[in-house]
């Protein structure tokens, strides 16, 4: 009789505790399902990307106003306006300073002048990119990351953009091929005049 008690007893010790363990590891399936990160919007985190640092600054023609230069909606991210004249300038001042258009998006220096590109979807714009291309870019600082490309000029701080991890890069581009097309093909850039 103290046989069968024992052999019960044991028995029921070893399905309380297989029991509770497949609970404990349910219990963590449930809570390793709640706190996972939600998946992210490639496009959504682009956005804030482009906003955060600060394509707008150059890449989207401006409209001046009595409070200063704002965002030209119907023109967002097409780089320089292609019938835009630039002034002529003083070469003794530009020895010891950049210039830049009232709108930001031409800079003259000493590697010539150069003007913000169109990064909107549009085929004049990077439209025909793929994203291969766009991480190259900014990662060799070349024109649509050709190795024979031209190099990215300044004022474009491809140097800093480099460093950043492909998942932003993808995200980035990824909202530049929503972006509204707007048909501007940009000035090639020019060696310097001095």
């Amino acid at each position: 009789m103290k046989t069968i008690f024992f052999f019960v007893a044991v028995s029921l010790l070893l399905i309380t505790s297989c029991d509770n363990q497949k609970k404990e590891e349910t219990d963590l399936t449930l809570y390793e399902a709640k706190t996972s990160a939600p998946p992210v919007d490639l496009v959504k985190r682009g956005e804030l990307l482009v906003n955060a640092i600060g394509c707008h600054d150059c890449h989207s023609p401006k409209k001046m106003t009595e409070k200063g230069p704002i965002l030209d909606p119907d023109l967002i991210l097409s780089g320089h306006p292609a019938g835009e004249v630039l002034l002529p300038y003083d070469k003794e001042t530009l020895k010891s300073y950049a210039l830049f258009t009232m709108g930001l998006t031409a800079a003259i220096g000493p590697w010539g002048t150069s003007f913000a590109s169109n990064i909107t979807s549009d085929d004049t714009g990077i439209g025909a990119w793929t994203e291969a291309q766009f991480i190259a870019a900014m990662r060799t600082g070349k024109f649509k990351g050709q190795e024979a490309g031209r190099d990215l000029l300044p004022p474009m701080p491809w140097m800093s953009y480099k460093n950043f991890p492909d998942e932003d890069l993808k995200a980035i581009f990824a909202y530049l091929k929503t972006v509204k097309p707007v048909k501007n093909v940009v000035p090639a850039p020019k060696p310097p005049q001095m």
